[in-house]
C-alpha cells in the first residue's frame, strides 16, 4: 500500500489539494517556498505515531491560486479558516522554512488553534546578523545547491534533487517560485511586524531547529525567534554541520527531537 495519498477538498472558499499519510493523531506540515518536496524518512517516520496533512500551498500543484491572498500573513489567516471548516484545531503543526513562517504567523492570530509548534529554519523574522538569502534572484539549482551543507553527506538530497530536471519538475519549482515571489519579496522573505506579534503567543509549546551553516536563513534568526517567543515555553536546537535542511541533513537526530517534543 502506498504511504499517503493525495485528495482534493473544498474549503476555506477554494479547492486544496491535502496529501494524508500515517495514522494517529493529526499533525500539520507546512511545507517549504519551493512546494511539497517528496514523502521522505522523515514522514515515514512521525506517520507512524501521526496522520500527516500537508495541504498545497494555494498556487503550487494541484491547488489553485487565491488572488486575493497578497502576502503570508494573509496566506495565514486563509489556513486558519480552513482549519476551522476542516474542524481540525487544535493539532500539532510542523512548518519548514517559509511553511514555519506562516505557522508562526498563525499562531500570532490564535496560538489557540495548536497544541505544539515546530519550526524548522522558518523565514519570516529579519535576522540580527547576516541576510535571508534572495531565492527568487538566482536560479532554482543555485539556491538548492546553497540549502545543503554536505550534499554527499546527505542521500535524500540526491534522491530529491540530484540529476537533471524534467520539464514538469522544472515548471513545478518556477510555480512555487513565482507565487511565493508574488508573496514574500518585499521586504524579502520577512514581516518586520511578526516579532513584536509573536510576544502575544501564550501556551504554545514550542521547538525551533536550525542548522548553524544555514545559507539560506541565517542562523542568528533563530535567536530572533526565540525571544520573539518568550512570552511561550519555548526550546531551540541547533545543528553543527547543517544547512537549511535539518529533516534531511541530520534526520535521525531530526526524527528522534520531534518524536519526542511532539510526544
Amino acid at each position: 500500500m502506498a504511504e499517503w495519498t493525495e485528495e482534493i477538498t473544498h474549503v476555506a472558499g477554494s479547492d486544496l489539494a491535502i496529501i494524508k499519510g500515517g495514522q494517529g493523531k493529526p499533525l500539520l506540515v507546512l511545507h517549504e517556498e519551493l512546494g511539497h518536496p517528496g514523502w521522505l524518512s522523515w514522514h515515514s517516520a512521525l506517520a507512524k505515531e501521526h496522520t500527516l496533512l500537508i495541504p498545497i500551498q494555494p498556487g503550487l500543484g494541484k491547488s489553485p491560486k487565491i488572488e486575493w491572498i497578497s502576502n503570508i500573513h494573509e496566506l495565514a489567516l486563509w489556513y486558519g479558516w480552513a482549519l476551522r471548516e476542516m474542524n481540525l484545531a487544535p493539532l500539532d503543526v510542523i512548518g519548514f522554512s517559509t511553511g514555519g513562517w506562516i505557522a508562526a504567523e498563525m499562531a500570532s492570530v490564535n496560538s489557540k488553534q495548536f497544541r505544539k509548534m515546530v519550526l524548522v529554519a522558518p523565514s519570516g523574522i529579519k535576522p540580527p546578523e547576516g541576510e535571508i538569502m534572495d531565492v527568487f534572484s538566482v536560479t532554482a539549482r543555485t539556491s538548492l545547491n546553497a540549502s545543503i551543507y554536505d550534499a554527499e553527506a546527505t542521500p535524500e538530497f540526491a534522491k530529491l534533487y540530484g540529476g537533471e530536471r524534467t520539464p514538469e519538475q522544472f515548471e513545478a519549482f518556477e510555480d512555487a517560485r513565482t507565487e511565493n515571489a508574488r508573496l514574500t519579496w518585499e521586504p524579502i522573505m520577512n514581516n518586520p511586524t511578526l516579532q513584536y506579534l509573536l510576544q502575544g503567543v501564550t501556551g504554545l509549546p514550542t521547538q525551533i531547529i536550525w542548522g548553524r551553516e544555514d545559507a539560506i536563513v541565517p542562523v542568528s534568526a533563530c535567536e530572533a525567534y526565540r525571544k520573539a517567543l518568550s512570552n511561550t515555553e519555548v526550546k531551540a536546537t541547533v545543528f553543527d554541520q547543517c544547512g537549511h535542511r535539518p529533516e534531511i541533513e541530520k534526520s535521525a537526530e531530526f526524527i528522534k527531537l520531534v518524536r519526542e517534543f511532539l510526544a
